[in-house]
């Protein structure tokens, strides 16, 4: 049975086209073997590493706001993410934990994953990820706070400049009661950083 894309064939086609141009660009041979297929797989690839831009992610949020009486503190931690830095378009990749306070409402826990897989699956910087992701939750819904951390590795910093193999940046952002108490923040660093 035949593979059906779930890509525009116009736009592969097209991005395909400016592979091709670049593997020629950088001394290679775009006819041999084993790059015949390679701009449509990098065209299709390239698709699915940006595939944020096509969708919403607040629209993705408000799919599961439930009603909710407590308010204490939720967490997921640990939500793994790919994304491409807009500065070199090479992979930047990591975990982000999301933690929020209640105000009458939650989130379905997915949704979570879901907000962060959109704005990674875009050309990105980590400190902008980190403060998207914070800002769209406290918009989908009533919360008293929100706090973001997110820990990644950078392959531009591993692959060419500076080359320091060991490198990890970490971002935080938050808002609300978050940022007015500092003990909730340590309460959700020492949760996301304790051993599972």
């Amino acid at each position: 049975m035949a593979e059906v894309s779930r890509h525009d064939p116009r736009l592969v086609g097209e991005i395909a086209s400016h592979y091709e141009a670049i593997l020629r660009l950088v001394g290679e041979d775009p006819q041999r073997e084993g790059l015949m297929k390679t701009p449509v797989r990098a065209a299709k690839a390239l698709l699915d590493i940006t595939s944020g831009y096509r969708h919403d992610p607040l629209a993705i949020a408000r799919q599961a706001v439930f009603e909710h009486a407590g308010s204490r503190m939720v967490i997921v931690r640990d939500i793994e993410f790919y994304s491409m830095c807009e500065h070199h378009i090479l992979p930047f990749f990591g975990k982000v934990s999301v933690g929020y306070i209640p105000d009458g409402k939650m989130i379905g826990l997915s949704k979570l994953a879901r907000i962060v897989d959109n704005f990674a699956r875009r050309l990105q910087v980590q400190e902008r990820l980190t403060a998207q992701v914070c800002a769209l939750l406290s918009e989908a819904m009533p919360t008293k706070g929100v706090i973001v951390s997110c820990t990644a590795e950078h392959l531009c910093m591993k692959m060419r400049g500076v080359e320091k193999q060991d490198s990890a940046t970490t971002t935080y952002d938050y808002n609300g009661l978050f940022e007015t108490d500092a003990s909730l923040r340590m309460e959700f660093l020492n949760l996301v950083s304790s051993p599972r």
